[in-house]
């Protein structure tokens, strides 16, 4: 089964408080969080995974 990953903003200006991604397909295995840019502010630099 696909991955799913659940990622906070950590922008104070920005809206969106979390987020989840959903992989259909195999990602390499060095992608990580800081591909990825948030789909509310665009930043890539104040993302972070949650950890649960």
């Amino acid at each position: 089964m696909p991955a799913t990953k659940e990622i906070k903003c950590l922008n104070d200006a920005c809206e969106l408080d979390m987020f989840e991604n959903h992989y259909t397909y195999d990602v390499p295995e060095d992608h990580s969080v800081s591909d990825l840019s948030c789909p509310y502010c665009n930043e890539t630099e104040s993302l972070e995974l949650i950890e649960l």
